[in-house]
């Protein structure tokens, strides 16, 4: 039996594991990781799937300013063990998080991701047109969904995260992540 539930503390090395396996290393040179490095996810929206007690997906989403529209979320990274994909469990972690993002208020989701999984879910690049993340990425690649109808009619501008710091030491991180960007975009 499947069950998603809210990540918690004891999860950590499970979770880093998984994304690991999943991802490789070069997951902390994607621009997504930018968004992320050194912040907390959004309150009750870092999820993961479980199966018999052994984690088998993992989702998060972050807080981000999303040219200049303030309640908005990243999403990343979906991860699900490669045993048990085509299972369907992406979807319902996906459901379950924008599910959630939606009931607490949040006007919109963006991600970096392939278009024809992330299409079912209503997400588009039409809607990420006047946004720019903080390095490079494949335009077709950027996706948004609106929560709140047209709340990102309106948005221009670069992406920005705005969540809370995971630990004090956390912010000379985001300089360091700050500098890689300018170092790519010279």
């Amino acid at each position: 039996m499947i069950t998603i539930r809210e990540e918690n503390a004891a999860d950590v090395s499970a979770r880093e594991a998984l994304l690991d396996d999943v991802f490789g290393v070069e997951r902390f040179e994607k621009t997504c990781e930018r968004l992320r490095a050194g912040r907390l996810p959004a309150q009750g929206l870092a999820l993961v799937a479980e199966i018999d007690g052994e984690i088998v997906g993992t989702v998060r989403l972050w807080h981000i300013n999303a040219g200049g529209v303030r309640d908005a979320l990243v999403l990343g990274p979906l991860a699900i063990a490669k045993a048990y994909h085509s299972m369907g469990i992406g979807g319902r972690l996906m459901r379950a998080a924008l599910n959630r993002a939606s009931l607490a208020g949040y006007s919109a989701v963006l991600l970096v991701g392939d278009a024809l999984y992330y299409n079912r879910f209503g997400f588009s690049a039409a809607l990420t047109d006047g946004l720019w993340m903080p390095g490079p990425v494949e335009r077709e690649r950027f996706l948004a969904l609106e929560l709140k109808a047209s709340s990102l009619s309106r948005a221009f501008g670069p992406v920005k995260a705005t969540g809370a710091w995971a630990r004090q030491d956390a912010a000379l991180a985001d300089i360091q992540v700050e500098i890689a960007g300018l170092r790519d975009a010279a």
